[in-house]
Formats: C-alpha cells, structure tokens, sequence
C-alpha cells in the first residue's frame, strides 16, 4: 500500500514520470523528428511498436526527465493534439528550431514572473508548447493592471480565440528537417 493513490519514483515498474502524456496525431514519426529537432528528444527505439499496415500504436520520446508517448491515429481514432509546459535552457536556440520546422510563434519570449521568460510555439501537429528559460535576476513584469505589458496573456487569448489556430490536422503536417 502506498501513501498516495498516484506512484512515484522507484515505485515505478516502468519507464516515464507519474504522468506520462499519450498523444494521437498523423505522421506520428515525424512528430518524434520534431521533438528530437527542437527539444533535443530521444525516441526509445525498444518502445517503438507498429501495426502490421505500419501505422504507430506506441512509440515514446524522453524529452528532459519525461516521457511522451505517441502515436498514430487508427482507423476511426480522432486526433489528440496537447498543451505542453516545457522548461528550456535558451528560448533563442529552441524557438528558432521550431519555426525552422514549421512551428508557429503565438507568444515571443517575453519576461515573466519569477525570474523566467516564456515563449509559446505550436507545432505542425496542432500542439500547443509553454516554453519556459530561467533567467536569474530578471525582474519581474508590472502586472498589466499596473501599465505592464499585456502580451502573455493576449497573445494566448487571440490565438485560441481566432480560429486560426492549427487544430491537429487530418493528415500528416510538412516538415522541414534541417
């Protein structure tokens, strides 16, 4: 019996976190290309399972410390898209690397609170990234009710809002792979 009703660590048979995000999108290899591109993922090849067509039913990408889990859609399957947190080292390498491979920029990096500054992507596939830089010593932003700047919270709210947004596509996303 546990302490809690969610295991961690060493109680843990398998690989991965105590959450581990599964998503389902087209092109689920070219995914994992992206991940491995820009966030310097690493596919764990062992986990790596197709169907006999050769669409993905699992694969997964250790990105940092966590694991994601992918795959393809199945015939039937909607897509399932996400909304990710991500702490980088330098907003200014990452976020080039994704517009590079067709990322769309929804919030330039911008300073934050707590000594971090935050840049949001999404990728080809409709996912959706916070991406976080610790930046000791930055001060912190006046809030917007003080005359700050209202720049992350308004470029979230006009991109969700738009309807431009790319809603995980049906088929698979072109990639550029440089």
């Amino acid at each position: 019996m546990t302490d809690s009703t969610v295991l961690t660590g060493a109680q843990i048979s398998g690989r991965g976190r105590s959450l581990n995000p599964f998503l389902i999108v087209p092109d689920a290899s070219g995914f994992i290309r992206f991940v491995e591109q820009v966030f310097d993922g690493r596919e764990v090849t062992a986990a790596r399972t197709s169907t006999p067509d050769g669409l993905l039913i699992h694969a997964e990408v250790q990105i940092g410390d966590s694991l994601l889990l992918v795959c393809d859609p199945q015939p039937g399957w909607p897509i399932r898209a996400g909304l990710f947190q991500l702490w980088v080292a330098d907003l200014d390498t990452v976020v080039p690397r994704a517009i590079d491979r067709g990322a769309r920029l929804i919030t330039p990096p911008t300073p934050f609170y707590g000594s971090i500054t935050l840049a949001r992507i999404e990728d080809p596939w409709g996912s959706l990234w916070w991406l976080y830089q610790q930046v000791p010593g930055q001060p912190d932003p006046l809030p917007v009710w003080e005359g700050g700047s209202d720049v992350v919270f308004r470029t979230l709210d006009e991109h969700l809002k738009s309807g431009m947004h790319l809603s995980a596509p049906d088929t698979a996303p072109e990639v550029h792979s440089t």
